[in-house]
This record gives C-alpha cells, structure tokens and sequence, in this order.
C-alpha cells in the first residue's frame, strides 16, 4: 500500500474545510445564513428578504446546499430551506462575535446605521428568564411573524417593527418592554426601542437574540400568536 504524505493528508482535510469557507465569502450568503438560522424559507421569500434576484438568491443556495450548510424540504410544487444543524447556526453566530471582536468597522456600522439606544443597560438572558417567570415584563419580539412562529421566547408578544407604532396602545404603559430580534448585528430591537422611548415607555434591549437564546439551551416556544392577544 502506497503511503501517503501527512501533508497530503492535511491538505485533503483543509480542503474540504475550504468547501465551507466558499460559503462566506460573500456577504449575501452570510446573510440568507443568518435568515435560514431564524425559520426556513422558500426562495421567493429569501430573494424578497435579501434584495436579490431569484435566479441569484437560488444560485447562492445551491452553493451553500453543495456545502451542506442548508438542506430542503418538499411541500407540494414549493421547496422550502433551512439551516442544516445547529451547528451552522452556532457558526454563524461565532462569526458575528469574531468580527466584531476584531473589526472596529462593524461596532461603527451599527452606530452609524442604527441606534445607540441598545448601547448600555442590555438585559441579559438570565435576568429576562427571571423578569418573565415573575410577570413584571413585556417581551417583545419584533421579527417577521414567520420567524417568531419558527422559535420565540415563550411568553413573547410577536409585534413587527413595521406595525410597532399601529399597536402601540395594546402595551401596558406601567411596565417595562424588553425587545429581542436576530442577534446582536440586527437593528429591529435597537430602532423599536427607540421608537418606544420616544413614545414615552420604559424599554430596554436584550444583550443578544433568539439564536444564543436557543444556544445557551433556554426555553423556546413555537407556533403562531393567539389572536386578540394583549399584554395588559
């Protein structure tokens, strides 16, 4: 039997370390990453979310489907994507904590694109887990509803940002809201947090999202809202 070099060897091991390094090479697929980490999706829905063509948002999920970082499923004529394990999600969030632990350039995005309401006094998941088994704060998760279907902090009132200001009457003004969105490189929270306090409510940020809360091995509910539901 022939030997083989261990530099060969290593090189085989590299390369297909490489096959996931082709995944995020570009920004976009980063982005449908952290999008499939919050609830699957057909591609129409990624495309429309993602700013993409739909030929081009199929063409980076068929990369990053060849790296087996996301898989699919059939119902009837629609296929639907998804993270393939939590351990693509538990990668996509260490990349977040990489770049913005090395590169100042994401902290100053943020500020200079979102809101520096979130900047201090975060909540942390414990101190949220403590708040929300005492029933002295109105959690907030501003996502889009298929996201909050897919996973929410039990508890959770689904509230997009887009209809924050139309439903604002339904929160209790007496009590504090605390909003959670993607993570901490995801500006929902931050601006309704904003828009909150400018309304004269009382409401902070949670110190991540709804991925490290899964992570960190918390309690997770899903399924859609019930109607007519209200916090007060």
């Amino acid at each position: 039997m022939e030997h083989v070099p261990p530099s060969v060897e290593r090189d085989g091991i590299y390369e297909q370390l490489a096959r996931i390094g082709k995944v995020v090479v570009h920004p976009k697929r980063i982005e449908l990453l952290e999008l499939l980490c919050q609830a699957e999706r057909p591609v129409e829905a990624l495309a429309a979310a993602t700013g993409l063509k739909l030929t081009t948002a199929s063409a980076h999920l068929q990369i990053m489907r060849q790296a087996r970082v996301v898989s699919t499923r059939r119902e009837g004529t629609r296929v639907y994507y998804r993270a393939a394990g939590d351990e693509v999600c538990r990668f996509v969030t260490a990349l977040g904590d990489l770049a913005r632990a090395r590169l100042a350039e994401v902290d100053q995005i943020l500020r200079e694109i979102g809101s520096p309401s979130c900047d201090a006094e975060r909540v942390t998941r414990g101190e949220l887990l403590a708040r929300v088994r005492a029933g002295d704060v109105v959690v907030l998760d501003v996502r889009p509803d298929e996201e909050y279907e897919a996973a929410h902090i039990p508890g959770a009132l689904s509230l997009p940002l887009e209809h924050l200001e139309a439903r604002l009457s339904e929160l209790d003004p007496d009590i504090e809201v605390v909003a959670y969105c993607r993570g901490p490189l995801c500006l929902l929270a931050p601006q309704a947090v904003t828009r909150l306090r400018s309304a004269g409510r009382r409401a902070r940020c949670l110190e991540d999202g709804m991925p490290e809360w899964r992570q960190a091995g918390l309690p997770v509910a899903a399924g859609a809202p019930e109607t007519g539901r209200s916090p007060r």
